[in-house]
């Protein structure tokens, strides 16, 4: 059955299209500016008409390369992003970048070729149950049945991805109706019987949050990544000022609320800071904006907050109490419900809270030990923070690295800070940064990275020197799968299983050359794809590197040699309460 809309368009009079055509008609509808992929025979058709589509086309070497540039080029522009593979293992290899993107709410589109619709269910060459499969890593997805539909589709699944929570969403195309005729036309606008994303604000509610805020003597801002994609910097900051109230953030909304201000605590959760944590536990007032309460912010939920009201804004009203208790529950857009808070909002001082949490911030700020001529991790984040000027865009991976990116760089603009949150995919960083420069090709984008992470999608860099891409990698190469070896260190007795990838304890009886203790070599990598590379082993090294790679406008990867068994502090173990805070800098 066709699933058409009354804004549909037909006209006869019209020549008629290829569905294949529809799909790059529809793209340029939408907006797009870059399309990343990797081609296939399911859409052979798609990229014949491709070869003179008006947007620039991204070919990647991997299709989870391609989901994770369009995921990087969203996050950084705030735009959806848009991504094209094949049918089969093109698409299942999508899986894995859809998942990031949903969890984390980013705004992008993914086409995905199909067998033709008579071959389906008959395990036809490159077949898989896309729909199936996508069901719960996407917002929506759709399996195209009439080349009729497409222009409608593609319209309500850049409308479904960019509204409400954002989303990624699949759009499965049958090889057969990309080779069908149609005379239809994108819609004039899009409507949807049963999603309805633009939400009135209740006057109720906004009452009853300005009589707690009001009311308040120690409130606290918990800020989200709803605040980012919300757009809600400018009103989120009036409001902290006007009521002086303390701001913390979780990872997917560093730089919304500047690291600067002297109101911000900076990250809270398992490696956030002492302050942020403290804040949260001595609260009387908690207001959650656009944040989900993830378990690795709230640790032990029932201690979460305990002396606190807890106020809820979100846009997704199944995320309201679902995790916490929440005693008011606001639903709607962030940055419209703090517009309408604001000015039933009294001006206040807090003097007693705001010099306990200043007291908090200057007594335990993050610090780690010295050792001498050994680079150590967080010294290269200052590094980068303070020869950008902070104002480098910064992607990462996953892992100890990504938590010294948020501890020692400091953040002062929304979408500035890059990286998977809520699914922690390894191999992000790199493409995810390519996808960021090409969003915004103006700013310095430096991609940091770890000597795992780095390696699940290495492949695509040759992509950032194909396109003359002046990113800089910075790779933390401790010679382990770092977090993994820390929980290891602090709960299973050092038994380290799995998570060496250097060379120095294989063979402990004889001298291993500086170049091959570990493997592989990064240097040597990154120069066969086409990348200008240099190894640092001394801390005095660093900036010089930086700079260099800084300022050449080319494809650099830095490689830092530094103090295996760093660890991530402070840390709230997993399910502990803040009490149980290891706050240790060796």
């Amino acid at each position: 059955m066709k699933d058409k809309t009354a804004d549909t368009t037909t006209d006869s009079a019209q020549p008629q299209k290829t569905g294949a055509q529809c799909v790059i008609d529809g793209l340029v509808h939408a907006g797009c500016e870059v399309l990343f992929g990797y081609p296939g025979g399911a859409v052979l058709d798609i990229f014949n008409c491709l070869y003179d589509a008006p947007f620039q086309f991204v070919l990647t070497r991997h299709e989870q390369g391609a989901v994770h540039m369009a995921d990087g080029y969203a996050r950084a522009t705030g735009k959806p992003g848009c991504c094209l593979v094949t049918s089969g293992p093109g698409a299942t290899n999508t899986v894995t970048g859809l998942a990031t993107a949903y969890m984390d709410g980013i705004p992008l589109v993914c086409i995905t070729g199909q067998v033709a619709l008579n071959m389906i269910g008959n395990d036809a060459f490159q077949e898989a149950d896309v729909i199936g499969i996508t069901r719960p890593v996407t917002k929506h997805n759709f399996l195209v049945r009439d080349a009729d539909e497409l222009p409608d589709i593609i319209a309500k699944a850049f409308y479904i991805a960019t509204t409400g929570k954002p989303g990624p969403v699949v759009i499965d195309i049958p090889k057969n109706i990309q080779k069908q005729k149609t005379a239809a036309l994108p819609p004039a606008s899009v409507t949807m019987r049963a999603y309805h994303p633009d939400m009135p604000i209740n006057p109720a509610e906004i009452a009853q949050f300005s009589d707690l805020l009001n009311r308040a003597a120690r409130p606290l801002l918990y800020v989200g990544g709803g605040a980012v994609s919300g757009d809600a910097a400018e009103v989120l900051s009036a409001l902290a000022h006007k009521a002086n109230i303390p701001v913390c953030t979780t990872l997917m909304a560093m730089g919304v609320f500047s690291d600067e201000d002297p109101l911000s605590l900076r990250m809270l959760g398992m490696h956030g800071s002492v302050a942020a944590n403290y804040a949260v536990d001595h609260c009387d007032l908690l207001i959650s904006v656009g944040a989900r309460f993830d378990d690795r912010v709230t640790g032990k939920i029932s201690a979460f907050a305990s002396k606190a009201t807890i106020v809820h804004i979100d846009i997704d009203r199944s995320s309201i109490g679902k995790s916490v208790r929440t005693d008011l529950g606001v639903h709607g857009y962030v940055k419209p419900v703090l517009e309408a808070v604001l000015p039933f909002v009294q001006a206040a001082d807090h003097a007693e809270w705001i010099e306990q949490v200043q007291r908090w911030k200057e007594r335990f700020p993050f610090t780690y030990p010295e050792q001498g001529d050994v680079i150590m991790p967080q010294y290269v984040i200052e590094q980068i923070d303070k020869v950008s000027k902070g104002q480098a865009v910064i992607t990462t991976d996953v892992g100890q690295h990504q938590m010294w990116a948020t501890q020692y760089f400091r953040y002062t603009r929304p979408r500035n800070f890059i990286s998977s949150g809520g699914l922690g995919t390894m191999g992000f960083g790199l493409p995810a940064c390519i996808g960021a420069q090409f969003g915004r090709p103006d700013a310095l984008n430096v991609c940091i990275t770890g000597d795992g992470g780095v390696q699940m999608n290495f492949q695509e860099l040759v992509v950032a020197v194909e396109h003359q891409l002046p990113i800089v990698v910075v790779i933390i190469n401790n010679g382990y799968l770092g977090m993994v070896r820390q929980w290891q260190e602090l709960f299973y007795g050092r038994r380290y299983s799995g998570v060496m990838l250097s060379q120095h304890e294989r063979a402990p009886n004889e001298h291993i050359p500086e170049a091959t203790r570990y493997l592989p070599d990064f240097v040597m990598m990154a120069e066969a794809h086409g990348a200008c590379a240099r190894r640092v082993t001394r801390p005095e090294e660093v900036a010089p590197a930086l700079a260099e790679a800084f300022a050449s406008r080319k494809t650099w990867v830095i490689e830092c040699i530094v103090s295996p068994e760093a660890n991530v502090f402070p840390m709230i173990p997993p399910g502990s309460h803040v009490a149980e805070m290891i706050n240790r800098t060796v």
